[in-house]
């Protein structure tokens, strides 16, 4: 089968890596889109990918998120018009979805963002099937319908975890990771950018590595590796966290959007993953600090989403024409 997978965001490009991998494994043919963004083309060079560029991120005013939405999906249209996929993946791909439902095309859809209202209403309900972490409430699929729901068994970020082998790092001891606050997002806009006063009061602690989102000089760093020789990892959100926790790494969230249904299930579960604020964020930086986990046990116990993506395409490729 042809399977078209777009990447919005760094987190996608590892997510998409993943798939088109197991896909390809599997016999299908792969297209891999992309749009310019600060994280997506220099961690796709690092993952082996070469994804087609559509478009860029124009995060200034509504307008320029309106038009270049609006110019992808035209691109898109004109890419696929003697050829298209017979399956649309993403996690959440504005373009992808509204592109392949006009086409026709079956969406698999992943998702872990209940609080990302905008993108949730304009990808969930054009969705043939949503794969999802049991970590999310139920109710939460009542309010966008997707055809049909495959709840796995863990979080997204096992799917490029779970194969990691890091290797070690020459760096300076202790490590302190501190991810910016993610403040150009459409559900972040009116949240204040914390990430500065987090970095001031933890350089008390070691040295503080600051991985940013939006600078265009910034040095890439691919941080899913990067948070495996840390001591500690700080940031408002959750992908990093995440990362950091499944691989045994303490991580503190400090934003209340931070305070997910993802990030609490990995807590649950005994992953050292921890909410906070800024306010007393320093008290527990200090009790956690290179308090590493052996987690390995834990994460073998969770279900890596591209076996169950991988399961739904072969469900699609079977089913038959309506």
């Amino acid at each position: 089968m042809r399977i078209w997978y777009d990447a919005c965001t760094g987190k996608h490009i590892r997510y998409g890596t993943a798939i088109a991998k197991r896909l390809r494994k599997a016999g299908h043919e792969v297209v891999f889109t992309t749009r310019e963004h600060p994280d997506t083309l220099a961690l796709a060079r690092i993952l082996g990918e070469t994804p087609i560029v559509v478009g860029e991120y124009r995060p200034a005013t509504l307008f320029s998120r309106l038009e270049e939405s609006a110019s992808r999906v035209i691109q898109f249209s004109k890419l696929f018009r003697d050829n298209p996929p017979d399956i649309a993946i993403a996690h959440q791909s504005v373009e992808l979805c509204r592109t392949a439902f006009g086409l026709g095309v079956p969406i698999i859809l992943t998702a872990d963002t209940p609080h990302a209202k905008a993108v949730n209403k304009l990808t969930i309900p054009f969705a043939h099937t949503l794969v999802m972490s049991e970590a999310l409430p139920k109710r939460f699929l009542k309010k966008y319908c997707p055809d049909s729901t495959i709840w796995f068994k863990g979080v997204d970020e096992v799917a490029w975890i779970k194969d990691l082998k890091p290797k070690s790092a020459d760096l300076k001891k202790p490590l302190i990771v501190v991810r910016e606050f993610e403040a150009k997002a459409v559900y972040a806009l009116e949240t204040a950018d914390r990430t500065l006063e987090a970095v001031r009061k933890l350089e008390a602690l070691g040295n503080v590595l600051l991985l940013k989102r939006y600078s265009a000089e910034k040095e890439f760093v691919d941080s899913a590796r990067v948070v495996a020789n840390a001591d500690l990892v700080v940031g408002a959100g959750g992908t990093m966290a995440r990362e950091a926790a499944l691989q045994g790494v303490p991580s503190i969230v400090t934003s209340k959007l931070g305070r997910t249904y993802v990030n609490t299930y990995l807590a649950r579960k005994g992953f050292p993953i921890f909410m906070s604020d800024t306010r007393k964020m320093l008290k527990l930086a200090k009790r956690l600090l290179g308090k590493k986990v052996d987690v390995a046990a834990k994460l073998a116990q969770l279900e890596n989403p591209v076996d169950t993506i991988e399961k739904a395409v072969t469900q699609i490729k079977s089913a038959p024409k309506a």
